[in-house]
């Protein structure tokens, strides 16, 4: 399961992280995914409570920010937001678009801890 290993390396990554800041409890965990990351967020959830186990993430919950698919269009000089992520087409003027600015992401942005 693809999700089971992102989930590991999500908790390592915390975990490593709060140990830095002295964190005694992890309660929230929020993680940006970007709609071409290629993860199931369901899975993912649960897959992140399996990997949680044991560790200082014990009990928490994660929090999926979705980032939105954006791309420079060279045609109207301005980043878009795709409504798709299979028409890799400008919305205004319907250039195809082949720079991906945003969308790919697959990184923790934040935790909320207890000390």
């Amino acid at each position: 399961m693809h999700e089971l290993d992102l989930a590991r390396n999500i908790v390592e990554l915390a975990v490593e992280a709060a140990e830095r800041l002295g964190a005694a409890k992890v309660n929230v965990v929020h993680l940006k995914v970007g709609r071409l990351a290629g993860v199931d967020p369901g899975a993912l959830h649960f897959a992140f409570d399996v990997a949680t186990a044991d560790t200082l993430l014990a009990g928490a919950r994660l929090e999926v920010i979705d980032v939105p698919l954006v791309v420079w269009c060279a045609h109207c000089l301005t980043e878009v937001e795709l409504p798709q992520v299979n028409h890799f087409y400008c919305p205004a003027c319907g250039t195809a678009a082949g720079e991906i600015r945003q969308g790919r992401e697959l990184e923790v942005a934040s935790l909320e801890i207890e000390t």
